[in-house]
């Protein structure tokens, strides 16, 4: 299984839909900051789409967190905003870990980071269009579960 996790496109989704010509994923995460793009994210992936809101999704009725499984693995998605992730995603492990999730999926930073603590992954794929890493080159996340039901993440860049 493939999935693509992406955040932050801000109305800006030219690279989105180029990723998804790309990638051709089993499934899409989007962690918000769509700023009114749902039906556009959710039409072009000709997949199941999962979207929270973000800081700048406002008169939206995308809910702040959902909670899926991918394969054995309990996740949780949110934007981050409310974690205060742009201090870091210790906050957002630890209420990972609390509730009883593998993986937490967020954005925010607009900077990509693949994190592995005390049995919790942190993954944040960065932004499709207003990247603010080194480099600022627009950055999304593969997520993919082997033949073996394992996971495994990927920053890939535009």
């Amino acid at each position: 299984m493939k999935v693509l996790i992406v955040s932050d496109t801000h109305r800006s989704n030219a690279n989105y839909f180029k990723v998804l010509e790309l990638v051709k994923p089993d499934m899409v995460i989007h962690c918000g900051d769509i700023e009114g793009s749902e039906v556009a994210i959710s039409q072009a992936a000709q997949c199941p789409v999962y979207m929270v809101s973000g800081n700048n999704d406002f008169f939206t009725e995308l809910p702040p967190e959902v909670e899926l499984s991918i394969g054995k693995y309990k996740c949780l998605i949110t934007h981050g905003h409310r974690y205060h992730v742009s201090m870091g995603p210790e906050l957002i492990m630890d209420e990972a870990r609390a509730r009883g999730f593998d993986v937490v999926i967020y954005g925010h930073t607009h900077k990509p980071e693949v994190r592995f603590e005390g049995g919790v992954y942190a993954v944040n794929p960065g932004s499709l269009s207003y990247p603010r890493q080194e480099g600022r080159r627009p950055s999304y996340m593969l997520m993919e579960i082997d033949r073996f039901g394992e996971v495994h993440f990927t920053i890939a860049y535009l």
